[in-house]
């Protein structure tokens, strides 16, 4: 009987395993099906393409896949440091009783609704930067802070529960050898929370990559290549919330069905890419 259960529970892990990659699978021959009319029209010159213009049946996916990439990128050059610096304050150096109300905090903020997001960055954030950098507030610059503020809460729980699991007895006798806070944070927390800190970037990364409501609030939603930083710009998942409904041409639903399967593929390309390549330098490094 015992070795029956070993067995039915084996296969099950087996199948819930192998439905992630059916799903996966699914997800993409979906994408591509309704995007072929599009690929054939197109090719790879759709992604360089600038020009979106859906009265003249004419549509480029360079914008939209420019603003996605470039908001996304100063989103994590942004929340990553303030993420991990928060990590260790929690970590490391706040006393017991700020521990729990900062750690519950910094998990409220994760919870928040991305509308709400967009909401306050529309209304308080854009006009502090209108203010400091110049523009109409709208554009890259504030849709990356928006996606910042949205995904450092994720890094930094994550990362704080990573840094937890570093065993006392190695602080102690990094410590007994005289090392200073600085010294045990720098050589061994952070050494043997690597892997937990990569693993929050990565999935704060693809939160930012597909991130649609908040940013459609701030980002200006104009298919242009931005000149400024504050200029305004769109992304891919913004582009497919505002036109997707609005469709009326079979090439415009093809066209915007191309850009879902983009956004797969970089989303696939670069959390893989970011997962094997920075991990396997993790093991090694161990």
């Amino acid at each position: 009987m015992k070795y029956m259960m070993d067995t039915l529970f084996e296969n099950l892990t087996r199948f819930l395993a192998l439905l992630v990659l059916v799903v996966l699978v699914a997800v993409f021959v979906v994408l591509y099906n309704n995007a072929e009319p599009a690929i054939e029209k197109y090719g790879l010159s759709f992604v360089t393409n600038e020009k979106w213009a859906p009265n003249m049946n004419i549509f480029g996916g360079f914008p939209a896949i420019l603003g996605s990439v470039l908001s996304t990128l100063i989103a994590m050059l942004l929340a990553t440091p303030i993420a991990i610096g928060i990590a260790i304050f929690l970590s490391e150096i706040a006393p017991a009783k700020l521990k729990t109300s900062f750690g519950v905090s910094i998990e409220l903020l994760a919870a928040i609704p991305s509308v709400i997001y967009g909401m306050w960055g529309l209304f308080y954030f854009a006009p502090v930067v209108r203010e400091i950098f110049g523009g109409n507030g709208i554009g890259l610059l504030t849709g990356g802070f928006i996606l910042a503020v949205m995904i450092f809460p994720f890094i930094a729980a994550i990362t704080r529960d990573s840094m937890n699991t570093t065993p006392d007895i190695l602080k102690e006798s990094a410590y007994a050898l005289g090392a200073t806070k600085w010294d045990v944070i720098k050589d061994v927390v952070i050494p043997y929370a690597k892997a937990g800190v990569i693993g929050s970037v990565i999935l704060a990364l693809g939160r930012a990559i597909g991130e649609t409501m908040a940013v459609t609030f701030v980002i200006g939603n104009v298919h242009q290549i931005p000149s400024l930083i504050t200029d305004a710009t769109t992304s891919i998942p913004v582009t497919l919330a505002n036109e997707f409904n609005e469709a009326e041409s079979k090439l415009h639903y093809a066209s915007l069905f191309y850009l879902a399967l983009l956004l797969f593929a970089i989303s696939f390309i670069v959390i893989a890419f970011a997962k094997f390549y920075f991990l396997r330098k993790v093991r090694k490094a161990k």
